[in-house]
């Protein structure tokens, strides 16, 4: 749908109906990525991944219809001794898609999410935000939160679909992604996902998918937060199998599997782009300006310190604990830890379609001397240091970056603005099942969010938050691993060094709306719970 309305939008301006400037899709699309290095026994080195990304203001205002993935990575099970078996069942969408064959295996179960902007966003506010996401079922849906989807519904995920446990107690989850403070130039937000141990292994019966103990936990690292948020419930990887009643999916999730990483990227997916002709039938296009955050050498640092991680790091200590062992500072060994070198090559682009050429005259990617990954800007390029080229001359079966100064004016793309975001619906949550039953203690709160959102939050006990009401558990699973959250409240605090510092730069810092205090008597093993966020006061 999406190439026929452009499409037909360049043949009108083509054909002489309308030479004035049209917004339409497909401005721009393509990767600018890393590679990471491996270690020998990547199975070993596959309980955690994590690193900094730089956190920035990409565009000047919120647009709409505009969605760009800062760089983030994509962890994928193992499953490399599976060569021809398909992991995407019949009937899921993955399944559709062949070119993934014959396996499947990179579209069967991802964590992925991080920094970006995205075309669901419902509440825009210029910067960037963060997301946890992760896609079970072969991209039949995606967890986004404790209870939404990653922004394709206002409506709250059905409860056998709900995924993330939130674990701490200082800090909402909104569904709308963690918004930032102020406009943050640069700086690093660091994020791991680590498989932790908090449930006990539950072995095959009836023919029923088992269940592994690897809970994908999401620690975070900035200037006023520091330490775990949520973590996936195992069943929500193995559920799959009895779902499609697929038994060679047993024990393939990653919920079992080690994970695997082999870099990340800025996934470039929904740009607009405001399209015009000449009187003599040259065509012109602009996308929205880019910026990214230089330095005086024209040097954008945007990744640092990629680490992959065995059991030794976490999980094992971790794991002792729960069994009735010491408590781990849960700070991450190094000892089990295997630090990436980093590698890149030039990126591609194109709009509608078509290839883009011009863009490396510009920049460039580079892995610095410090094993950081960025940017590079040339002299003399298409746009000024610190920005993508914005303009682009339509020749045949391509497309070439020019300066703005190359932009006819009769063609009015120069004066030219794109649509700004409008405020979305309000994410709601039902008034029934798994958020009312058990349901939370005492009354909603609400707050403003820096991105002038209201979100409503409860406070729930922690195995009392709905993602956990579709498991049939035992009343001795459940009041063991409430015990457990108790000690975690007890023991982990927000100002403690989890992941390694950076190795350079200064750490984000989180809107500081997004923090809370339990009420009295709710301090440990209770957990806030967002059930709405809308429009703020002042951008209904």
């Amino acid at each position: 749908m999406l190439l026929t309305t452009g499409l037909v939008l360049i043949l009108s301006i083509q054909q002489g109906e309308d030479r004035q400037p049209k917004q339409t899709s497909r401005g721009l699309h393509g990767y600018i990525g890393y590679s990471s290095s491996q270690p020998e026994d990547r199975e070993k080195y596959g309980l955690g991944m994590g690193f900094y990304s730089a956190a920035w203001s990409l565009i000047d205002q919120p647009l709409a219809n505009f969605q760009i993935g800062l760089a983030s990575g994509w962890i994928l099970p193992d499953n490399r001794d599976n060569k021809n078996q398909p992991l995407a069942p019949e009937g899921t969408l993955a399944r559709q898609w062949p070119e993934r064959g014959p396996t499947w295996d990179s579209v069967f179960q991802t964590v992925e999410g991080g920094l970006g902007y995205w075309r669901g966003n419902r509440f825009r506010y210029g910067p960037p935000k963060f997301s946890m996401n992760a896609t079970p079922q072969c991209y039949d849906y995606e967890v986004g939160s404790p209870g939404w989807s990653f922004f394709y519904d206002t409506e709250a995920l059905p409860d056998h679909r709900l995924g993330i446990a939130q674990l701490t107690n200082r800090l909402l989850i909104p569904p709308d992604a963690l918004p930032f403070e102020g406009k943050p130039d640069g700086k690093f937000f660091g994020y791991t996902y680590m498989a932790l141990s908090f449930t006990d292994p539950v072995k095959s019966k009836k023919n029923k998918a088992p269940i592994g103990d690897h809970a994908w936990t999401c620690f975070l690292s900035t200037e006023n937060f520091k330490g775990p948020i949520a973590y996936y419930i195992p069943e929500t990887w193995s559920k799959i199998a009895d779902v499609f009643d697929y038994p060679f999916l047993h024990n393939r999730g990653l919920d079992s599997r080690p994970g695997l990483m082999g870099g990340g990227a800025m996934e470039i997916n929904t740009v607009p782009q405001i399209v015009a002709a000449t009187a003599n039938g040259d065509y012109y296009s602009k996308i929205p300006k880019l910026n990214f955050p230089v330095n005086k050498d024209g040097q954008a640092v945007l990744v640092q310190d990629v680490v992959c991680y065995s059991k030794k790091a976490l999980y094992d200590d971790f794991l002792k604990w729960r069994k009735g062992g010491p408590a781990p500072t849960g700070q991450f060994k190094m000892d089990g830890a295997f630090q990436a070198k980093l590698s890149t090559r030039t990126p591609g682009f194109d709009q509608d379609g078509k290839p883009i050429e011009g863009i490396a005259n510009t920049f460039d990617t580079r892995v610095f001397p410090d094993n950081t990954w960025g940017l590079v800007w040339k002299d003399n390029g298409h746009a000024p240091k610190g920005q993508f080229p914005q303009y682009f001359k339509h020749l045949e079966g391509k497309r070439v970056a020019i300066s703005k100064d190359e932009v006819p004016k009769e063609t009015g793309l120069l004066q030219a603005e794109f649509q700004l975001a409008k405020p979305g619906e309000p994410f709601t949550s039902p008034k029934s099942g798994a958020w009312k039953q058990p349901g939370p203690k005492g009354q909603s709160h609400t707050v403003i969010l820096g991105d002038n959102s209201k979100v409503t939050y409860a406070w729930y006990r922690f195995v009392d938050q709905p993602s956990f009401q579709q498991y049939k558990w035992s009343k001795k699973k459940k009041e063991a691993l409430q015990a457990f959250v108790v000690k975690i409240h007890q023991a982990w605090p927000i100002t403690r060094e989890y992941m390694p510092s950076p190795t350079s730069g200064e750490l984000v810092t989180l809107d500081p709306a997004l923090f809370v205090t339990p009420p009295k008597g709710l301090e440990l093993g209770y957990v806030p719970i967002v059930t709405r966020q809308e429009a703020g006061p002042t951008i209904r």
